[in-house]
């Protein structure tokens, strides 16, 4: 199960920098995780600002 990106999203861009796999990019008005490259390390909820990724 890939991390998801909830409405909390603010568009920082933080968790598209920290990804090491490349699999968030921007959707529509908010980042979205590719589910098919997430490798589920964690690294993008523990550096959301706000809180808005869950796995």
């Amino acid at each position: 199960m890939a991390y998801k990106i909830t409405d909390k999203c603010i568009a920082c861009g933080t968790c598209e920098q920290t990804c090491p796999m490349g699999a968030i990019s921007m959707g529509d008005g908010k980042y979205e995780i590719d589910e098919n490259t997430c490798v589920e390390c964690g690294a993008c909820e523990a550096a959301c600002p706000v809180g808005a990724i869950e796995l």
